[in-house]
């Protein structure tokens, strides 16, 4: 398990262990600062000390290789498994060029160190300063609540009004500073992955730049450089998706907290101040204690706690209730109080106080409280309703109706999905079509309504459903295959799942599904990849019950499931599965490893490493938390499916170019073909050895058996791989899964062959 998600209703509880876990937080990001800062000091060296180059470049893969980064939740997205894995593929990188203590590193300044050196003192500069607030707000609010409470109830009421109001506006404004406060950690802690790994992969575009040695080493980490700018894409891309949709919850908690209070039908929590009685004549006290209350065993626990003692926890203290009532101030000179009646205690009273009015008439219906003669409880609360949308025939009907004009009127048109209409005429669309009496307009023909609009009501209809389309029910078995196993299994899982879906929820989810990818197949036109598709789609067919943070950092995981949904949809709606394994645990599906073959100094082929330097101010968002980054042949990023976890991308040679458009592919099961849009590599001057020839099979031999010679020795690093030496024949080579290797035979045994080390015959 990570880091805890800190969820914005414990701002208002504030029990020790969500400071436990805010202390988790500030403990990572302070591991961070000094990282970085370590980081920055061995990259001054590198640049001030080239006589020790070596020794540096050691110092400096070493802690890059010890540090991970932490992470939100209980699973990790396959592009954040990839990307916490970079900091140890860059270490074994730098490990393998110790050696040649060569110049490679003058541009590491603008690169490296400043993206670091800014996002060390912005970001965590930022939370630094946040921290020291929060703990000075903290202070006074708390110093102030308990002056309030010890006020005598025989005040003059206006005195009274005044001392509340003042201790209110204070516990608002040390509200918002703790909702301001998680929310700018929890955002540091995400933002952390890209932006402290982009700027390691700008340094490492500098060093191939001067790099003339070890041109295998660099070829193969091209191909994982690329798939991690993609990664990082990605991770971007959901950042934004789950930022938006966090703030969105923090306004909502702001606007009515009672809502959100953390409270169970099993039990509730808070804090309460218990009288303690002393001896004649040291009369009683009033200690602060966080309370839970269980309500079927009404069995109350209480734990001593208080925030200015640095955050000792006591004892816990449990008691079982009998009864509750509220005690008034003409009983106790002391406002918001209740007396406790306790079974395991005859004859014992226990009186206790609540924070506030609205507090005491919470904890008074949680314990199934009474009210003295006379009183009652005051107001109650009530929820708005929105549209009255229903999996009808009525909706099927407007569904099949918004898809059928789509295709006609607007399959081509860019950012479809993405741009939204005119929020009135949405509404306005969608109770129109909802309502038995009105809804046969044909939206194909229909001038009245522009394609953005009709787009977004169909969005507006699936996300106004009483249950999303995916069901509460099954959520969590959706999202757990895509947090785990392998393309094929999560495959399986999501296509069994599809069929356990309510007979029409299963109807209109494949007219979706089918449609969706028919916009992915024009992506070229309208610029809507499958992964863009996921983004705009994950939060609209599935969302869980409550309403948290913990369920927000699910929703890349929801975007995935939307993607092999798309990419799938033929096989997965077409018939049920035969037979439906057990759900994968959600553990994250390591990254495909890259392995690096050591050739000699002399044997080793020489080359230029000419860059085409990666336009990073290309990358703009745009709506729905979907992020675009141009290219001149094809765009990366979030344009390129991860669902299925690098199945194709490995059946592509390192430095091929396949300019194919990313969508083409979108039936196949796998991800697109990515083109070599960051760098390319051209021959040196003739003086140089001939390099390796690096032929791919003609198309009409990919999957079927051919022979290959090594121009390379090679010993093999683990028992899957050959050993061989230069002029060795291998039979019945064919593409391997793994990128870079071919698979084939040899003196009758069959393994992995470094792909650059032989020539096809």
């Amino acid at each position: 398990m990570g880091l805890h998600p800190l969820e914005f209703s414990e701002c208002y509880l504030d029990s020790p262990g969500f400071r436990e876990k805010i202390r988790a937080q500030e403990a990572e990001l302070d591991k961070t600062n000094r990282f970085i800062k370590e980081l920055y000091k061995d990259g001054k060296n590198l640049i001030n000390a080239t006589k020790q180059l070596g020794m540096a470049q050691r110092k400096f893969a070493q802690c890059l290789g010890e540090f991970q980064f932490e992470y939100i939740g209980d699973a990790k997205t396959d592009d954040e498994d990839c990307i916490d894995k970079s900091l140890q593929e860059f270490s074994s990188f730098l490990k393998n060029l110790e050696d040649q203590r060569e110049l490679m590193m003058r541009n590491i300044t603008e690169t490296l160190m400043k993206p670091l050196e800014k996002f060390r003192k912005e970001q965590l500069g930022a939370v630094k300063a946040g921290k020291k607030k929060y703990e000075k707000e903290t202070e006074k609010y708390y110093s102030s609540l308990e002056k309030l409470l010890n006020l005598s109830a025989k005040k003059k009421e206006p005195q009274l009004q005044e001392a509340d109001g003042q201790v209110e506006q204070m516990r608002e404004h040390f509200q918002e500073e703790s909702l301001e406060y998680i929310c700018k950690l929890q955002e540091i802690q995400e933002r952390k992955k890209f932006d402290c790994v982009e700027p390691m992969l700008a340094f490492f575009q500098t060093v191939f730049t001067f790099y003339h040695q070890g041109f295998e080493l660099a070829k193969d980490f091209d191909h994982y450089k690329r798939e991690l700018q993609i990664n990082i894409q990605n991770t971007r891309s959901r950042f934004e998706g789950t930022r938006s949709e966090v703030y969105e919850l923090m306004k909502r908690i702001r606007e009515t907290p009672q809502e959100y209070r953390q409270t169970t039908p099993i039990s509730c929590e808070g804090y309460l101040y218990v009288q303690e009685k002393r001896p004649p004549p040291f009369g009683s006290s009033w200690v602060k204690r966080y309370c839970t209350f269980v309500k079927e065993q009404k069995i109350l626990h209480m734990v001593t706690f208080d925030h200015r003692s640095g955050g000792k926890i006591g004892e816990t203290e449990s008691i079982t209730l009998k009864s509750c009532v509220r005690k008034t101030t003409d009983m106790l000179d002391r406002r918001f109080c209740l007396e406790l009646d306790i079974t395991d205690r005859p004859g014992t009273v226990l009186t206790v106080q609540a924070l506030s009015e609205d507090d005491q008439k919470f904890w008074m219906q949680a314990m199934g409280g009474k009210e003295p003669i006379g009183h009652c409880l005051g107001r109650t609360y009530s929820k708005e309703r929105g549209i009255d949308a229903q999996l009808d025939d009525v909706g099927l009907a407007f569904v099949k109706n918004a898809i059928n004009a789509i295709e006609k009127r607007g399959i081509n048109d860019q950012g479809l999905y993405r741009v939204v209409g005119v929020s009135s005429k949405v509404q306005k669309l969608v109770l129109l079509m909802i309502d038995e009496k009105s809804n046969d307009v044909d939206l194909s023909v229909s001038e009245d309504w522009d394609v953005k609009t009709v787009t977004s009501a169909l969005k507006l209809y699936l996300r106004s459903l009483p249950e999303p389309l995916m069901t509460y029910g099954l959520y969590k078995e959706f999202i757990n295959p895509a947090k785990g196993g392998s393309p094929e299994s999560r495959i399986q899982a999501i296509h069994c799942l599809v069929h356990k879906l309510p007979e029409k929820n299963r109807l209109v989810l494949g007219l979706l599904m089918k449609h969706l990818a028919n916009v992915a197949a024009h992506c070229k036109q309208n610029l809507m990849t499958v992964a863009n598709l996921g983004v705009v789609f994950g939060p609209t067919l599935m969302r869980p019950q409550e309403d948290t943070v913990a369920a927000i950092m699910d929703l890349k995981f929801q975007n995935i499931v939307v993607e092999i949904l798309i990419e799938h949809q033929g096989k997965i709606f077409a018939d049920a599965p035969e037979s439906c394994p057990p759900s994968p645990a959600p553990l994250a599906l390591a990254a495909p490893t890259r392995q690096s073959k050591k050739l000699s100094r002399q044997s080793r082929p020489l080359a230029v490493y000419n860059p085409q330097v990666l336009d990073m101010q290309n990358v703009s968002p745009v709506a729905d938390g979907v992020v675009s980054l141009a290219s001149d042949e094809t765009s990366m990023g979030s344009n390129e499916s991860m669902s299925s976890h690098s199945s194709s991308a490995s059946e592509t040679p390192p430095d091929k170019s396949d300019h194919t458009p990313l969508c083409s592919t979108l039936s196949t099961g796998s991800n697109s073909k990515v083109s070599t849009a960051a760098a390319s590599w051209s021959s040196p001057t003739s003086e140089s050895p001939p390099a390796a020839p690096d032929k791919d099979p003609p198309e009409e031999s990919v999957g079927s058996s051919r022979k290959a010679m090594a121009v390379y020795p090679c010993e093999a690093e683990h028992e899957s791989e050959l050993s061989f030496k230069v002029g060795a024949v291998f039979n019945s080579v064919t593409p391997s899964r793994e990128p870079g290797w071919l698979e084939g035979e040899l003196e009758g045994k069959r393994g992995l062959i470094p792909e650059n080390y032989v020539q096809m015959l």
